[in-house]
């Protein structure tokens, strides 16, 4: 049974950093690509970033150069290293996986973590 947990969400101020974790079971981490999604509220569930089994990463235009992707293969863990944050980030994130990298970056994965809050507020 695929398990995928986030961690790592919560207030913090604009201009402020959070790392999320995801952290993988029931999978065979290694040949996973990796990815985070974010819904704000009454929004669609966008792509934040995503990371092949080889770590080459993917990014949104919204958070390129503020955020990164990165994988622990040992630990199977996926992190989300969020810096320079705005209101605009706030959203519940949340974890994705596939063998299939296409599969991961269109959001069509059936293997979905519970999420986790992340609020950029004053």
């Amino acid at each position: 049974q695929v398990q995928l947990v986030e961690s790592g969400g919560g207030l913090v101020q604009p201009g402020g950093s959070l790392r999320l974790s995801c952290a993988a079971s029931g999978i065979v981490f290694r040949f996973n690509a990796m990815g985070w999604y974010r819904q704000a509220p009454g929004k669609q569930r966008e792509l934040v970033a995503g990371i092949g089994t080889d770590g080459m990463p993917t990014y949104a235009d919204s958070i390129k150069d503020r955020f990164t992707i990165s994988r622990d293969n040992a630990k199977n863990t996926v992190y989300l290293q969020m810096n320079s944050l705005k209101p605009v980030d706030t959203a519940v994130y949340y974890c994705t996986a596939h063998t299939s990298y296409r599969i991961v970056v269109s959001g069509t994965s059936e293997n979905w973590g519970q999420g986790t809050q992340v609020t950029v507020s004053s």
